[in-house]
């Protein structure tokens, strides 16, 4: 899991992606820490994006680089698929850095059709109806 900080939904993550993969792929996100479960992520693991107290979405990692930041230190650059897969919603206490899954305790996937039904609900809307187990 990992705070999407600044994103106000799904809809707004989708759109900053875009615009960094046409100015400067590919998708990714630096970070400072080397995750100590590397190998684990890239054997089909994924981000799962908590925006606004909630986790909505995940995100295939597509390679795990270690890199400098702007400043010279040590940073990580994390590389993503393109494609957002929609979660059930999941309320998350505030926590930092990431925080490593099972695959157990994981959300599942929505399906592409109800996904497609509940995106054209207001996203505080969504979040209220999944909260009570409703979406």
């Amino acid at each position: 899991m990992k705070l999407c900080v600044g994103v106000t939904d799904v809809a707004h993550l989708r759109q900053l992606q875009e615009a960094r993969l046409r100015s400067d792929p590919p998708l990714r996100h630096r970070t400072r820490s080397f995750p100590r479960r590397s190998a684990e992520l890239l054997a089909g693991g994924s981000i799962y994006w908590v925006i606004g107290g909630a986790m909505l979405v995940r995100q295939r990692l597509l390679d795990i680089a270690e890199t400098r930041a702007p400043d010279a230190g040590r940073a990580t650059l994390l590389v993503f698929d393109t494609k957002l897969v929609p979660v059930e919603a999941r309320l998350v206490k505030p926590f930092q850095g990431w925080r490593y899954l099972e695959a157990a305790a994981a959300p599942r996937d929505v399906a592409p059709s109800r996904a497609a039904g509940a995106a054209r609900l207001p996203e505080q809307l969504r979040r209220d109806l999944a909260a009570l187990c409703l979406l």
